[in-house]
């Protein structure tokens, strides 16, 4: 029963990870990691996943990059081995919030650019380039508060 669900979850880690656009193997890599009761080295995630090194020493980069990943030391031992990071679903949540920022702020540029050069272009894309704008300011500002709220759950 353990067995099943350890592989349901890592495969369903997989396939939440494709729905976002991201590899597959990157979910399955943090499912395997968030189930694990210690950390694991490179050559046992490749082994319990069945999966080549070189892939999973790339996606372990990517993740470490985005805090969701961190390299943990352990005494007497020469390998690198890895652990989900403590925080990882609030910073996984922070990468996105990133990404939706950048959204904010190419909707700013262009709606300025509009408003500024007298565009005569398409009405459609100045009311796209405006309802953008505010959909994403209004993203972010409930962004902020969840992860504000999150903050305080987590301290308490």
């Amino acid at each position: 029963m353990v067995d099943n669900i350890k592989r349901d979850f890592i495969q369903d880690f997989g396939e939440a990870y494709h729905m976002f656009g991201l590899p597959r193997l990157m979910g399955r890599i943090v499912g395997l990691l968030l189930h694990a009761d210690s950390p694991l080295s490179l050559d046992s995630i490749t082994e319990q996943l069945n999966v080549s090194k070189g892939p999973v020493s790339q996606i372990i980069k990517r993740l470490r990059d985005h805090n969701q990943v961190k390299r943990v030391w352990i005494p007497g031992d020469r390998k690198d081995y890895y652990s989900a990071d403590k925080n990882i679903f609030e910073n996984s949540f922070v990468h996105h919030m990133k990404m939706m920022e950048h959204n904010l702020t190419i909707a700013k540029k262009y709606h300025q650019l509009v408003k500024n050069n007298k565009y005569n272009g398409s009405d459609a894309f100045k009311n796209n380039i405006q309802e953008m704008e505010l959909f994403f300011e209004k993203v972010q500002l409930h962004y902020s508060r969840l992860i504000d709220d999150w903050r305080t759950i987590k301290d308490e």
